[in-house]
């Protein structure tokens, strides 16, 4: 099957071309059509450079979209059937290796991490990998997770956003019920890392956030039930902790972006014992304020967490369904193809305009 779609291909740092690709679909693949594409700060660090990918490419990884083409064997293979709506996994699995089999398709021995949606080259077959696209190919190793009938495609995009929270705010530092939780970062993923705790049990959640860029997003914290919210600027949120909380956090996750002081801050606010959970990427190397003794006379415990795994997926389609939080109602910004490049400079501080909370790109619009 022969597909043409309309697509923005990055060719090279800040270099963002409109084109028409031209696909061939084996006959062992299916087609999906994009109707929502969530965009987050790798998004930006692909556009910008300071990620190179492997140009020319098709970004984008929060893939929403319905099932047009797939045959039977592959249906069977991905659970679908077409005419469903489904979210797509950034990673594909081979279902064969030891990783794999135990759902840990970031490890896919056959795939693993450069062989992941919004990150391959158009120079591979079928060229179609990537949400900047009308249409998206979905391999026989492709993983997808089916979206509720009652919830939208662009607040469905959330499932990434949101699957992070809920393994790198519960699953990874193994939330208990009635800790007390600091997150320190009020954007999409510091948002989703609260509903996540809020969800698990958490007795206490704080977001701190940092001056009037920060404003809004410390008001939709509030809303999604923040016991607490502290603009660093203003406030200790050590002092915060200890007056509201009762002590300090049990686990602190640093979903910060370019905030070198976060590190010294998160280890300020964590317990004897707590637990720190580095999220995201930094994109600095320096730590300001860090001072490794008291790592030591805490007994903290300092956790790096990339990535999703396939469960926190469902687990998040299934909470945005709920509505028990307002995910409807997020601040956001939608653009067609043609709005891309200016949506990506406008998440990096690039533009006059104030960046959305959640960004997302709907190719057929």
């Amino acid at each position: 099957m022969r597909v043409e779609s309309p697509a923005r291909v990055l060719v090279a740092p800040r270099k963002l071309d409109s084109r028409t690709v031209e696909a061939d679909i084996p006959e062992t693949g299916g087609l999906l059509e994009v109707e929502a594409c969530g965009l987050c700060g790798t998004d930006h660090e692909q556009y910008s450079g300071a990620l190179p990918g492997p140009f020319p490419f098709i970004p984008g990884h929060e893939i929403v979209g319905t099932v047009r083409e797939m045959p039977p064997q592959t249906a069977k293979r991905l659970g679908i059937n077409p005419g469903e709506r489904v979210a797509v996994d950034i990673f594909q699995s081979c279902r064969a290796c030891s990783a794999c089999e135990e759902g840990d398709f970031r490890h896919c021995r056959t795939h693993g991490l450069l062989d992941s949606y919004g990150f391959i080259s158009i120079t591979k077959p079928p060229s179609l990998w990537g949400g900047y696209s009308r249409f998206v190919y979905l391999s026989e190793d492709a993983v997808v997770h089916r979206v509720p009938a009652s919830v939208d495609p662009v607040v469905a995009t959330l499932f990434n956003p949101l699957g992070a929270g809920i393994r790198w705010a519960v699953k990874v530092p193994r939330l208990e019920p009635g800790e007390t939780v600091a997150i320190l970062g009020p954007g999409i993923r510091g948002i989703s890392a609260l509903a996540a705790c809020k969800s698990a049990g958490a007795g206490f959640v704080l977001v701190t956030g940092k001056g009037e860029r920060d404003a809004v997003r410390l008001r939709v914290a509030s809303e999604f039930g923040a016991d607490a919210i502290v603009d660093i600027e203003r406030d200790d949120p050590v002092r915060v902790l200890k007056k509201e909380a009762g002590g300090l956090a049990h686990v602190v996750v640093d979903v910060t972006a370019k905030a070198p002081g976060a590190l010294a801050q998160a280890v300020s606010m964590s317990a004897p014992g707590g637990r720190i959970v580095l999220a995201g990427t930094k994109g600095s190397a320096d730590t300001p304020g860090f001072i490794p003794d008291m790592v030591i006379y805490k007994e903290l415990t300092i956790i790096g967490a990339l990535g999703v795994d396939s469960a926190s997926y469902e687990e998040a389609l299934r909470l945005i369904a709920s509505r028990h939080y307002p995910f409807e109602d997020l601040p956001r910004q939608v653009v067609g193809l043609e709005g891309a490049e200016e949506i990506l400079r406008t998440m990096g501080g690039e533009t006059h305009l104030e960046p959305p909370l959640h960004a997302v790109i709907a190719p057929q619009d």
